[in-house]
C-alpha cells in the first residue's frame, strides 16, 4: 500500500479524457464550420431542400396553370420572375423544379452508391476471377462518356418501360402523371455513376484487407461478409461521404442535362433543364425577358453544384484531421 502511494506521488497525475461519439461529432463539426464556404454551401443546399419539400405551399401558382393573355411578361407584382411563352409563372415552376431535382438526385445517388460500395468491396476482398470480372465491367463503363451513356440508357429504357406500365391497368395513371419518367431518369443515372465509386472502394479495401485486425477477424471465424461489413467498410466511410456530396451536384447537373435534351423529365412537369430548353429554343433568350427565362434556372443549377463542392471540401477537412489547416 505504501509503495502504491509513493508511485502516485512520483508519477504526474494527468486527467484521462474519454472520447465519446458526441465529442467526435462536435470536433468534426468544429472543423467543418471553420470553412466558411462549406457553411455557405450548406445553407444553399438547405434552401434547396426546403423549397423542394414545401413546393406546393411556397409556389404562388401551380406549375400547370397557363395564362395565354399574359405570356412572356416581365417581372411584376403578380409574377415576380415573369412568365414564359405559355403564361406560366416562372417563380412557381422554379420552385416546383426544385422538387423534381430533389426526387431524382438523392435517389440516383443512393442507388449508384449502393451498387458501387457492394461491387467495390466484393472485388477488393474476393480477388481472383470475381475481382477481374467486376473490374473489367467497371473499365468498360468508365471508358464510355457518362452523359452519352445516360442518354442511351434513357432513350432505350423509356419506350419499353412506359409500354410495360401502360399494359398494367393499375399503373396507367402512374404513367400519365409523369412519374414513370422519374424512374427512367433515376435508373439511367444510377447505372452510369457507380463504377467510379466501385474503383475507389476496391482500392480502399485492398489497402486494408491484409491488416492485422482483419487477420484476427478471420482467425476468430468471422464470415467474409461480416468482415466486409463490420471491419472494412467503416474504414472507407470518410472518402465515401466526401464523394457522396460531390456526386449530388453531379446528379443535379445530369438530371438537368437529360431534361434539356428531351430525354429526362418532360413538360408539363417542371425541370430546370427543360425550362432552359424552352426558353432557349423559343427564342426568348434574344428578348429582354431572357435573364428570367433562361439564366435563372442555369444559375440555380450552378449554385447547387458549387454548394455541394464546397460541402465536399469541408467534409474532407472535417473527416480527415491529418490535413494541415490554419489556426
Amino acid at each position: 500500500m505504501a509503495l502504491a502511494e509513493q508511485v502516485r506521488t512520483i508519477l504526474p497525475q494527468t486527467p484521462v479524457r474519454v472520447v465519446t461519439r458526441r465529442s467526435r461529432f462536435n470536433d468534426a463539426w468544429h472543423r467543418f464550420s471553420r470553412n466558411r464556404l462549406s457553411v455557405v454551401g450548406l445553407v444553399i443546399v438547405a434552401i434547396w431542400l426546403f423549397c423542394g419539400i414545401f413546393a406546393p405551399w411556397l409556389a404562388p401558382y401551380s406549375y400547370r396553370d397557363t395564362d395565354l393573355a399574359n405570356v412572356r411578361q416581365m417581372p411584376s407584382a403578380e409574377h415576380w420572375l415573369g412568365t414564359d411563352n405559355l403564361g406560366r409563372d416562372q417563380l412557381s415552376r422554379l420552385i416546383w423544379a426544385a422538387r423534381t431535382s430533389l426526387i431524382v438526385a438523392p435517389f440516383a445517388v443512393v442507388i449508384s452508391f449502393t451498387l458501387g460500395i457492394f461491387f467495390g468491396a466484393l472485388a477488393g476482398y474476393s480477388g481472383g476471377l470475381v475481382e477481374g470480372s467486376i473490374m473489367r465491367v467497371v473499365d468498360v463503363l468508365l471508358a464510355l462518356p457518362t452523359l452519352l451513356f445516360a442518354l442511351l440508357l434513357s432513350a432505350t429504357l423509356k419506350p419499353g418501360l412506359e409500354a410495360f406500365m401502360q399494359g398494367v391497368p393499375a399503373l396507367k395513371d402512374f404513367v400519365r402523371s409523369g412519374y414513370a419518367e422519374y424512374i427512367i431518369v433515376i435508373t439511367a443515372l444510377s447505372l452510369v455513376a457507380w463504377p467510379g465509386l466501385a474503383r475507389l472502394v476496391r482500392a480502399q479495401v485492398l489497402s486494408a484487407k491484409n491488416s492485422l485486425y482483419i487477420e484476427a477477424a478471420r482467425a476468430s471465424g468471422a464470415s467474409s461478409w461480416r468482415i466486409i461489413q463490420q471491419h472494412l467498410l467503416p474504414n472507407v466511410w470518410a472518402p465515401i461521404i466526401v464523394l457522396l456530396s460531390i456526386a449530388m451536384g453531379g446528379a443535379v447537373v445530369a438530371e438537368a442535362g437529360l431534361s434539356f435534351l428531351g430525354l429526362g423529365i418532360e413538360p408539363p412537369i417542371p425541370s430546370w433543364g427543360s425550362m432552359i430548353n424552352e426558353g432557349y429554343f423559343s427564342g426568348l433568350w434574344r428578348q429582354p425577358i431572357a435573364p428570367y427565362i433562361v439564366w435563372t434556372p442555369g444559375l440555380i443549377v450552378s449554385m447547387l453544384v458549387f454548394a455541394f463542392a464546397f460541402i465536399g471540401d469541408g467534409l474532407n477537412e472535417a473527416l480527415n484531421p491529418t490535413l494541415t489547416r490554419g489556426a
